[in-house]
Formats: structure tokens, sequence, C-alpha cells
């Protein structure tokens, strides 16, 4: 009789705390839903205030702006073009390095499309 009450309250301890662990689980799980709901709607918050920017950096500025020089559009565009240009430049001495040390991101180019890259390159002035 003894050691069956004993066994009986150790079951009904082990009871209790596993209880425990499920509400602590339970109040911990209806936290993170609410977390997992507020940040849900901060996202498509974020992703609408980010199509409206994209939306109007494609349209350029709005009726109450005037509109931009042609001219400072066009220095601008021909600005950016060079650094495109530049980085362009160096990918392509990258690869061309890492071609001759034969190194992993040789594999990964497709061989065909590098040479023609290679030989645009080597033809441009």
């Amino acid at each position: 009789p003894q050691q069956l009450a004993e066994r009986y309250a150790d079951l009904a301890a082990s009871h209790s705390e596993a209880l425990r662990q499920r509400e602590e689980r339970e109040w911990h799980n209806a936290r993170l839903r609410q977390e997992n709901a507020r940040l849900r709607l901060e996202n498509r918050r974020l992703r609408r205030e980010n199509r409206c920017l994209f939306r109007q950096a494609l349209l350029g500025p709005g009726p109450d702006k005037p509109p931009a020089d042609p001219g400072e559009e066009a220095e601008a565009l021909r600005a950016q073009l060079g650094q495109l240009q530049e980085k362009h430049r160096r990918a392509l001495r990258h690869l061309r390095r890492c071609r001759a040390a034969g190194g992993p991101e040789a594999s990964e180019a497709e061989d065909g499309e590098l040479d023609d890259l290679l030989l645009e390159e080597d033809e441009q002035p």
C-alpha cells in the first residue's frame, strides 16, 4: 500500500506538471500567433508602400513637380551606363581569371555564353 501511494503521488505530480507545461505551451503559441498576425499586417503594409514607391519611381515626377530637364536626365543615364559598363568589364575580368585558375565560378558559367561575352569584350574599343 505504501508503494502504491507513493507511485500514485508521483503520477499525480507528473500529471500536474504535464498539464502546467501544456498550458504554458498553449499560452506561448497564442502569443506567437498574435505576433505572427501583427507581422503579416506589417508585411502587407510594407509591400503596399513598396509598390507605391516603385510605381512613383517608374512614372516619374507627379503633376505638381516640374518635369526633369531632358539634358540632365540624359547625362544621368549616360553616367549610369558608364558605371554599369565598368561593372560588366570587372565581372568579365574576374570570370576570365577564374577560368584561367579553373575555379568553381568558371565551371558554373555556361562556357558558350562566357566565350561570347569575352569575345564581345575583346572586340570593344
